[in-house]
């Protein structure tokens, strides 16, 4: 267990220098604690995230950065703290592909995903994988493609549920493939990976390099692909899916750090900067590397318009699959 990214589950990462200063400006800030919300389950790559940025941030300004789980609805329940909190920049969050993906699924969000948040920073990246149960005589994405062409709608792949970050990688790949993989939504991630391991109800999945890397090495499931534009630093041997056979396919899963609305834009290119030093430390990049992700660090203005281009993406795949978005979440 490598000590970036599983650190300690306490709520609270501890100052180490004592703060100077007073007032609102970015010369003093922070001159409080930091709350960094993660609208997702403890645990998880969100969380791991924000614990190693939160500790970092610490150790660079003295000022605790506390760490609270808001997980519910995709997301939802924890965005919305954060889009509703004062922007002072004493309040962020934790953002990921169901960010991007919500708009499209759901008839109505309690936010606006673009116009209700400040984009801060993209902080990391990583691929997902095409994997597959190892009784699938198939070998690359090549013969996946001809096969399903061949037997439509007999091959089926698992996600953590309908709208999550897998069942839309799987949309795009039918839609750009020209084929038809049958989805099997799962309540939970955990369930459709038990469901892949025993090959029954699935066959494949398009599962994210940290969940599916024990698996891979323990030889319950077998990796053909990877989703990303460029071969992963973790998966060296994988060609990705646009060079194994279908051009122009990407999906890049991505964390970012997100304010509210308004934050005075010398706090958060102070933030971003501070955030584009921290994941590009040495043991953090290799850490991530381990991991199956990459460092970003971006600009707030390259966040922004990477948001606004993953929303657009994902509404087309959504159209073109026909999903019927769901009500308000309530």
């Amino acid at each position: 267990m490598n000590y970036s990214w599983h650190l300690a589950r306490s709520a609270f990462v501890t100052s180490v220098v004592p703060s100077e200063g007073h007032g609102g400006g970015a010369a003093e800030y922070p001159n409080r604690p930091i709350r960094f919300i993660v609208p997702f389950a403890a645990g998880g790559p969100g969380d791991m995230l924000a614990r190693v940025l939160g500790e970092k941030l610490t150790e660079s300004w003295g000022q605790p950065v506390t760490i609270e789980i808001k997980h519910g609805i995709n997301g939802i329940v924890g965005s919305e703290i954060a889009a509703k909190a004062a922007p002072d920049g004493y309040t962020i969050v934790i953002a990921a592909s169901a960010h991007y993906i919500n708009p499209s699924i759901y008839r109505k969000l309690p936010f606006d995903p673009v116009n209700d948040f400040t984009a801060v920073s993209l902080v990391a990246s990583g691929p997902n994988l095409i994997v597959l149960n190892p009784k699938v005589p198939l070998q690359s994405v090549r013969e996946l493609i001809e096969y399903t062409k061949a037997h439509p709608g007999e091959l089926k792949y698992g996600s953590g549920g309908f709208g999550s970050p897998s069942h839309l990688a799987g949309e795009l790949f039918n839609m750009m493939a020209g084929v038809k993989l049958v989805h099997v939504p799962y309540k939970g991630h955990a369930f459709a990976g038990v469901a892949l391991s025993e090959g029954r109800e699935c066959q494949l999945m398009f599962d994210a390099a940290l969940t599916a890397m024990p698996h891979i090495k323990s030889g319950k499931w077998r990796a053909i692909a990877v989703t990303t534009a460029k071969r992963a630093g973790a998966f060296p041997d994988l060609p990705t899916i646009a060079e194994a056979g279908l051009p122009g396919y990407e999906v890049s899963p991505a964390m970012g750090v997100l304010a509210p609305a308004g934050t005075p834009p010398a706090i958060v290119h102070k933030l971003s900067r501070e955030i584009s030093r921290i994941v590009h430390l040495p043991g953090v990049m290799a850490s991530l590397r381990r991991d199956g992700a990459e460092a970003v660090g971006n600009t707030p203005e390259e966040y922004a318009a990477y948001v606004k281009s993953e929303i657009a993406k994902w509404a087309k795949v959504v159209k073109n699959a026909n999903i019927e978005p769901l009500d308000t979440p309530q």
